[in-house]
């Protein structure tokens, strides 16, 4: 692949000419340009878009770390990024981790590097003190209150969502629960914040047997159904993180002559409209696109979305 290097040498003109004749600037006779503009049609020269936006400081990708993309928190944050960006100019970059601590660095590395001119992180693997020494070198925002640590975030509010569907609830007289998570692992501030309003409602912890984490589908949700039913014949019901999840748990109990249980779903998926299954709404969709915009932002933001939870 030829170089500017290349034109340079071949043309007869010194690099910083050729270099004026590629960027259209000014100061180039009409001799010297038509002569450096035949030799790089001659050598079917490309240019480097990626390093010439580099040179000019005009990089356009925002980078998305996503730990996968099955299931609705992240399809509907990364609609929502999406839906921002399509008018900007930016690209979106999806960069998948799997929570995985040394690919989430080496992204932030990318970012020290000038690849990216921002990352959002849907959800991350390493410490936010980490993802806060890197933010020196380009906006990073996390969807998670960040604390103490300086990072623009953009988060859903979920706790009081959360305290409202527990007292739902215990009004329903409910004496055992099947709590079905993402992640079943004090590092998810969502399982933190589920376990500590379930704390505050019922005065005790969760029964950490009949807590499964990794639910991501229907599939997930009949699958931990029909675990937790062996487990417990008389559990009837479930609170989950995503309404197809608990219509998976009701199909369970359908297949199998079980009276339907009482679910609380999140996301206000079709499943829960078409069922009627309260759910939370995260507003995860409009949460991808303010996220989008602090990514195109220098400045320090933190914006805080309010989760609601919907009786059918």
């Amino acid at each position: 692949m030829a170089t500017i290097r290349d034109i340079a040498r071949k043309s007869g003109y010194s690099v910083t000419t050729v270099s004026r004749v590629l960027n259209h600037q000014k100061y180039v006779s009409p001799a010297a340009k038509a002569a450096i503009e035949a030799v790089i049609e001659q050598l079917d020269y490309v240019p480097n878009s990626l390093a010439r936006d580099l040179s000019f400081g005009q990089n356009k990708n925002i980078g998305v770390v996503l730990p996968h993309n099955d299931h609705p928190y992240f399809n509907q944050l990364l609609n929502g990024i999406m839906d921002a960006a399509f008018s900007s100019g930016y690209h979106i970059v999806l960069l998948p981790s799997e929570y995985n601590q040394t690919i989430e660095l080496d992204y932030l590395e990318q970012l020290k590097r000038k690849n990216f001119t921002a990352l959002i992180f849907a959800s991350h693997g390493l410490a936010l003190s980490v993802l806060e020494d890197y933010t020196r070198y380009g906006q990073i925002v996390c969807c998670e209150n960040p604390g103490q640590h300086h990072i623009s975030a953009v988060y859903s509010h979920r706790e009081p969502a959360y305290l409202a569907a527990f007292n739902y609830l215990k009004i329903q007289q409910v004496t055992q629960m099947g709590l079905l998570l993402s992640r079943n692992s004090v590092q998810s501030p969502t399982w933190v914040a589920v376990t500590t309003a379930y704390q505050q409602v019922f005065s005790c912890q969760p029964d950490a047997k009949l807590m499964i984490g990794g639910m991501r589908s229907f599939e997930d949700g009949y699958h931990a159904a029909k675990h937790l039913i062996a487990q417990q014949p008389t559990l009837n019901c479930y609170f989950t993180n995503g309404d197809d999840i608990a219509a998976g748990v009701r199909q369970y109990h359908l297949d199998h002559q079980l009276a339907p249980p009482l679910l609380i779903g999140q996301e206000k998926q079709l499943s829960s409209l078409l069922l009627k299954i309260p759910t939370i709404d995260h507003h995860f969709f409009t949460l991808g696109q303010k996220a989008f915009a602090v990514a195109l932002s220098n400045h320090h933001q933190i914006c805080r979305f309010e989760s609601e939870f919907i009786l059918c």
